[in-house]
């Protein structure tokens, strides 16, 4: 169902699931239940989209397996290997499922629940799919994950067409492919992400230009993003609970709260958000992580967990031709404790073989042979100033480990090389799980089968 925000004197019909029709009557018009045209309100200035895939890797395997439509289907990894939920479809969530729920607790709630570790491949093909269908409408798109994408569909003189058409287009176009999308509209992204959540599944809400403050001003602080528990608390403390109060908030205290940031939250709170829709934001960081059905507690299982998390990063750094002059390491122990460490190397690489060595190292200064391994997770930053030439990589002077130097793992540069290149070439053509190292072999069996929608690239 359309809602919208803003109107005073002519009301876009609510429609379900808001498909427009597509005669040639009028550019601006939009079709009644009853069938008879009504022109749509004017719109001035910049219009933003936000397209969420309404569960969407729920949704795919109910496309894909016809017995599951209608019934609660659960994305994730097992119950009894400390899993979590993926994605649960709208069938299984009046039972309280929901995403990053441990998978034995959704369990619980949804004992006759239809499982499954997922399809990622399906879905990224799904997903690129439905970007293809946003770039016909717009080139001024921004995917920020899997399943969701800002799109810029502001009129101009040589395309005029009013933005809610386009909509109802895109939510059409999706639908004919088996899945369902929710959509918020507006003039910034602030506006469109949150408006995007506020009638689901397949709902558009519509906020018109000039009505911004209108519609923020009741809503709850941590609707917005940029605003965590710890920022939510201490404003509650403050007695500002809604994106009204906090847009009249004092500037010291919010100076106090969110630091550099407070400027930008004020600005999204009072509808003034204007930050871009763009393609080329920089990746900040490549990273994997993985959970274990069991904790690891020896030398060789944390130093076979890294190497498999170093290789999955390496790879997708190779992939997207970038080299990082940072590598990072994370711990979550048993008692769900997190530490983590990271050092900078002179020179930017993207060779797993290379740097594996030197995690295994900075493990051992947060984590001693005994003590239970619950998560592991590697990440490569610092691309900003990458160089084109990888001569010495572990030139790190003074913040390497202390103790002996650091060795790749086949010390010869050309071999090394020449390995890594065979081995993505054979995964390029025949699939990742086409050739393993064994230390990839060893953690196979040994996860929780969780999946991310997220799980290398983070802006």
């Amino acid at each position: 169902m359309d809602r919208t925000y803003g109107h005073t004197e002519h009301d876009v019909p609510a429609q379900q699931h808001g498909p427009a029709s597509q005669d040639a009557r009028s550019e601006n018009t939009i079709d009644t239940p009853e069938d008879e045209p009504t022109a749509l309100p004017p719109w001035t200035g910049p219009a933003i989209l936000l397209v969420d895939l309404d569960a969407f890797f729920a949704s795919v395997e109910q496309l894909d397996h016809p017995g599951w439509r209608g019934k609660p289907v659960i994305v994730g990894g097992d119950p009894a290997k400390r899993g979590v939920v993926s994605t649960a479809s709208y069938e299984a969530r009046p039972y309280g499922v929901r995403s990053a729920m441990p998978s034995s607790q959704a369990a619980r709630l949804c004992p006759d629940a239809i499982w499954t570790h997922g399809h990622y491949g399906r879905y990224r093909e799904m997903s690129k799919t439905i970007m293809d269908i946003l770039l016909d409408e717009s080139p001024r798109i921004q995917q920020v994950s899997i399943d969701e994408a800002f799109l810029d569909i502001s009129p101009t003189p040589h395309a005029p067409e009013h933005p809610i058409l386009i909509a109802q287009r895109i939510q059409r176009r999706v639908a004919e492919l088996g899945v369902t999308c929710s959509i918020g509209l507006g003039t910034t992204k602030t506006i469109a992400k949150i408006a995007s959540d506020m009638d689901k599944p397949q709902g558009l809400t519509i906020v018109y230009p000039g009505r911004e403050k209108d519609f923020l001003s009741p809503l709850p602080i941590r609707t917005m993003s940029g605003i965590g528990p710890a920022a939510e608390r201490e404003l509650i403390a403050h007695g500002i609970h809604t994106l009204g109060d906090l847009a009249k908030a004092d500037e010291s205290l919010m100076h106090r709260i969110f630091g550099k940031n407070a400027e930008m939250i004020l600005a999204r709170a009072n509808g003034g958000d204007t930050t871009p829709v763009s393609d080329d934001d920089p990746v900040k960081s490549v990273s994997n992580e993985m959970s274990f059905a069991e904790d690891l507690s020896t030398d060789t299982e944390v130093d076979g967990a890294i190497a498999t998390m170093a290789a999955k990063v390496g790879r997708r750094l190779r992939k997207k031709g970038m080299r990082g002059h940072t590598v990072g390491l994370k711990m979550r122990f048993s008692d769900r404790s997190i530490r983590s460490v990271q050092k900078r190397l002179e020179r930017a690489t993207d060779d797993d073989l290379a740097f594996t060595p030197l995690l295994r190292r900075m493990a051992r200064e947060i984590w001693e042979p005994g003590i239970p391994v619950r998560l592991i997770g590697v990440a490569v930053t610092g691309f900003e100033d990458d160089e084109p030439e990888q001569k010495t990589l572990f030139d790190v002077a003074e913040e390497a480990p202390s103790g002996e130097d650091v060795k790749p793992l086949i010390a010869d540069d050309a071999k090394r090389g020449g390995l890594l290149e065979a081995t993505d070439r054979v995964k390029d053509r025949f699939g990742e799980s086409a050739v393993q190292f064994g230390h990839e072999l060893s953690m196979k069996n040994r996860t929780t089968g969780s999946g991310s929608k997220n799980a290398s690239d983070y802006k």
